[in-house]
C-alpha cells in the first residue's frame, strides 16, 4: 500500500493512531518506512469513556518522543454518543492541553458538535494550538471559526458522491490551509467507492477538489502537499514518478 502511494506521486502518509493499539501499530509502520509514513497519536471521541488522564496522556506522550507527528484523532462525535459528551469534552481537552505543551498539531474529529468544538478549537487556536478538522463535512461558520485561529480544513473522498452537495464549502477554505485526505480504510472515492479505501487513491479526491476550486489537479497536489508538510513538519522530499498503471 506505501510503494502504490509512492508510485501514485505521494510524498508521505500520515497514519493516525486513534488508540494506543493503533498508535502502536502506526508507529510500527512509521520505523519501518522511515521518511514516508509518519504517525499520530490520540484517543478518539468514541473511546472517551475509557480515556485515562494519566496512562493515556503518559503514553501519548511518549509517542511524540517516539516521532509522533500530531496528537490525535480525537475531538467530539454527539452523532453516534459511544461515549458521554462531558467525557468527550474532558478527553478532547485533556488532549489539546498536550498538544500545546508539546508543541504538536491537533487532529480533529467532529461530528454534530458544532458548538462545543467551536468553542474548544477556538480556545486552543487562541493558545497558540494548530490543528485540522479532518474529513470535514460540517458547517461553514464551524470551518471559519477554525481557519481564523490558524487552523486547517481537510476533505475526504466524500467530496467525490453523487450526494455531496456543498461546493461552497470547499471553496470557503484558502490555499494556505487546504488539505487532502484518504481516511484510510474508509470513504474511497468514486470510482472506488465501496472498496477497502488506501492513501494511492487521494489523487481521486485532489481531482475533485481542483474542479470544484477552479484549479488545476497537479497545482492542488503541490499545494496540498506543502500544507500538509508545513502543519506536520514532515521532513519529507520529492515524489516517485507517478506510475502508468
Amino acid at each position: 500500500m506505501v510503494e502504490r502511494a509512492r508510485a501514485a506521486g505521494a510524498r508521505a502518509v500520515v497514519c493516525i493512531g486513534e488508540s494506543m493499539a493503533a498508535a502502536t501499530r502506526a508507529a510500527d509502520l512509521t520505523a519501518a518506512n522511515p521518511g514516508v509514513v509518519f504517525s499520530t497519536a490520540g484517543v478518539h471521541p468514541h473511546d472517551a469513556a475509557s480515556f485515562d488522564p494519566v496512562a493515556d496522556l503518559a503514553a501519548i506522550r511518549r509517542f511524540v518522543e517516539r516521532g509522533a507527528v500530531a496528537v490525535g484523532e480525537c475531538g467530539l462525535d454527539y452523532h453516534y454518543d459511544h461515549s458521554p459528551r462531558e467525557l468527550q469534552r474532558r478527553a478532547f481537552a485533556a488532549q489539546l492541553a498536550l498538544a500545546r505543551e508539546l508543541e504538536r498539531p491537533v487532529v480533529v474529529h467532529t461530528r454534530e458538535a458544532e458548538h462545543d468544538t467551536r468553542a474548544m478549537v477556538v480556545e486552543a487556536g487562541d493558545a497558540g494550538v494548530r490543528g485540522v478538522l479532518h474529513c470535514y463535512t460540517g458547517s461553514h461558520e464551524l470551518a471559519e471559526a477554525a481557519l481564523a485561529v490558524g487552523w486547517y480544513v481537510s476533505f475526504s473522498g466524500i467530496v467525490t458522491f453523487k450526494k455531496w452537495e456543498d461546493d461552497a464549502l470547499v471553496r470557503l477554505v484558502p490555499d494556505e490551509r487546504l488539505l487532502v485526505e484518504s481516511d484510510s480504510p474508509y470513504l474511497a472515492p468514486v470510482p472506488h467507492r465501496g472498496k477497502r479505501n488506501e492513501p494511492a487513491w487521494v489523487s481521486f479526491t485532489v481531482s475533485r477538489v481542483a474542479a470544484i476550486r477552479d484549479s488545476d489537479a497537479a497545482a492542488l497536489s503541490e499545494l496540498t502537499a506543502a500544507n500538509t508538510t508545513r502543519l506536520f513538519n514532515l521532513p519529507v522530499g520529492s515524489p516517485l514518478p507517478r506510475s502508468e498503471s
